[in-house]
């Protein structure tokens, strides 16, 4: 089955994401909490970011990336911090030029589907230092962030498959695009394997890593900001059997909270970058876990070893092993999830972590 409507960036928070970022006031939205101009002090350390689409309170991946920076003024009040959004696209390479442009010591690009305008931006300014999330490095100056979420999303699909009393579960995303996809093929083989261990037909509906290309997503410009569609194809789902649904759309998921509530207790979620219980608290009751991407942690500590003269070079992997992936808690669902299913989780887990479980997403990254 295949839903297309429009589309835009990859969701992504960390429960420690959201909890940073709205603490105090919203930020200015073109400068942010800090002006990268005002590197008056010697000691001042100006770290900047070029956000993609949805705002810096968009609940995923902005928001959360954002908090990382927030946590290291926090710890280091020498570093100052700014950002800029981008409405679309088109905004990518003139916000980097801009922030060139200001003299920021850091820029640090949310998104990988700014990879083209890093790499120009970077390759013009060999001087500067970059980072990108979602992206391995293009360049010596930049620095890459990418996350194996597969290995996260294949606890969340074993979790959807212990969990599900109709036999059907499904995901759907924002765009056919690596980071979001990783987290689908996870889920789906976590199901695969479940079934494997099991003997089950738990069915997939909205993706299969086998068959990509007839996957569900929003799509188009909205992709991750559209909660009608996310609504729209989660009721689908359930129509056709599933009581347990995965998405990842940032703001285009919460329309599969919608749909959850409307449908009485019949249809729960597994949410995906933070603990949808943080990012997400309206629609607490319906989310079984989530599959975190840890954000906020890993900018942070960019951020305070640039400030301190040590930028890292290359790329920051995160994966089970390293908490850079992994599930929330099951919060509200503590009680409901059996016993069992927890220790398997548990073995699951360390067996991803040990390469006894072999991870076959072709989105998947490996540790450097």
């Amino acid at each position: 089955m295949k839903t297309l409507h429009r589309l835009a960036p990859v969701a992504a928070l960390g429960a420690a994401a959201l909890m940073l970022a709205s603490c105090g006031s919203r930020p200015d939205a073109a400068t942010g909490s800090g002006d990268a101009s005002s590197n008056a002090a010697g000691t001042a350390f100006n770290a900047c970011m070029v956000l993609d689409t949805g705002g810096v309170d968009d609940r995923s991946f902005n928001q959360s990336s954002y908090a990382g920076f927030t946590a290291a003024n926090k710890e280091n009040p020498d570093v100052k911090i700014s950002y800029v959004p981008s409405d679309d696209s088109s905004a990518y390479e003139p916000n980097l030029t801009t922030e060139v442009g200001k003299g920021c010591d850091t820029i640090v690009a949310v998104g990988g589907l700014m990879s083209d305008a890093v790499t120009a931006v970077a390759k013009q300014n060999p001087d500067k230092k970059f980072a990108e999330i979602d992206a391995a490095p293009t360049a010596d100056n930049v620095y890459g962030f990418q996350y194996n979420t597969a290995e996260g999303g294949f606890l969340g699909g074993y979790l959807a498959a212990g969990m599900t009393k109709t036999g059907t579960v499904g995901t759907w995303g924002g765009l056919n695009i690596p980071p979001v996809t990783i987290y689908m093929d996870g889920f789906w083989e976590g199901v695969q394997y479940y079934n494997q261990q099991k003997g089950k037909s738990v069915k997939v509906l909205g993706w299969d890593e086998n068959n990509p290309k007839g996957g569900t997503f929003v799509g188009g410009d909205a992709g991750f900001t559209d909660q009608a569609a996310g609504r729209s194809i989660t009721e689908t789902f359930a129509a056709q059997g599933a009581d347990i649904v995965m998405p990842v759309a940032g703001q285009a998921g919460l329309g599969a909270g919608a749909a959850a509530q409307a449908a009485g207790g019949k249809l729960n979620l597994i949410w995906v970058d933070t603990d949808g219980c943080v990012s997400a608290e309206q629609y607490c009751q319906y989310f079984i876990s989530s599959v975190t991407k840890n954000l906020t942690d890993a900018v942070k500590q960019y951020v305070l070893d640039s400030a301190d003269g040590k930028a890292p070079t290359g790329s920051y992997v995160g994966d089970l092993k390293n908490d850079g992936t992994g599930l929330a808690p099951f919060n509200q669902f503590d009680s409901q999830v059996p016993a069992d299913l927890k220790s398997e989780l548990d073995k699951v887990k360390a067996d991803i972590i040990d390469g006894s479980i072999k991870i076959t997403s072709p989105s998947a990254v490996k540790a450097s």
